[in-house]
């Protein structure tokens, strides 16, 4: 059998063996969830009014977060791919750093830092403004969880593009900005989609950083993990019920990135 020009009949026949196991690890839990559904009440479990109004919130929040993500990545993956400093291998470590860290850890770091007493928090509230157990906390949360995700799917678009039709468009003249816009921007754009919807999805399961930095208060920071969290204690079904929800969202970012990877 070949797909794509490979031959996978060369394969070993023990190799099926670890890989079935890999795939039912992942797959068995899901099965168990979907057979724990109450269905006959699913409706109602997942439109209880704390459960909608978690929803809309992680909704709202994760699409903010996914702007920031993008306004900021852009630029941070552009100068990852494009330049070279002393450095950047440093930089470009620090960046990633929120894919490995615990999120309680950032939430932590967060918090000292956009705190009351925080870092920069201290002097915002001299301003009247206060962050941490706010929405903007979450969204904060999420941005920062979310972030490396855009980075890394885009410079790796960068680079896997390189830069001849840059080179040639400023050979003709055009302006950096005009280059940016009209050449780097549109031929990298199935990587930037991919990494906003990527980017999207980690905010939309964010919970440690969060629950961390912005708290659990109905409507203004429990979004819907932290919800699912509460509801596992006090109606398990309901818990269950949402979660099948986040588990169908999932599905449903992963099939939009492959699509488009495979449209490539």
């Amino acid at each position: 059998m070949t797909r794509r020009g490979h031959d996978y009949s060369a394969l070993p026949a023990w190799v099926l063996v670890p890989a079935a196991a890999g795939a039912a690890f992942v797959l068995l839990p899901l099965v168990a969830l979907g057979m724990r559904v109450d269905w006959g009440n699913f409706i109602t479990l997942i439109t209880s009014e704390s459960s909608v109004a978690a929803l809309q919130l992680s909704l709202r929040t994760a699409a903010t977060s996914t702007i920031l993500c993008v306004l900021l990545g852009v630029p941070m993956a552009l100068l990852l791919a494009r330049t070279s400093f002393v450095g950047q291998g440093i930089l470009r470590s620090l960046v990633l750093l929120p894919l490995v860290l615990p999120p309680v850890v950032g939430g932590i770091a967060l918090l000292y830092t956009f705190g009351r007493r925080g870092l920069l928090g201290e002097h915002l509230d001299v301003l009247g403004i206060q962050i941490a157990f706010s929405t903007t906390a979450v969204v904060l949360s999420q941005t920062f969880v979310a972030l490396p995700f855009l980075v890394v799917s885009l410079e790796g678009a960068l680079r896997t593009a390189g830069q001849r039709y840059e080179l040639v468009a400023a050979t003709l003249g055009a302006r950096p900005t005009t280059v940016l816009r009209r050449v780097t921007l549109p031929l990298v754009l199935p990587g930037l989609a991919s990494g906003a919807i990527l980017s999207f999805a980690r905010c939309l399961g964010e919970f440690g950083a969060t629950i961390t930095f912005a708290g659990s208060l109905q409507g203004v920071t429990r979004t819907l993990p932290l919800e699912i969290y509460l509801q596992r204690e006090t109606d398990p079904d309901a818990a269950v019920a949402l979660s099948l929800v986040l588990v169908v969202v999932a599905v449903l970012v992963i099939g939009l990135v492959r699509g488009r990877r495979s449209a490539l």
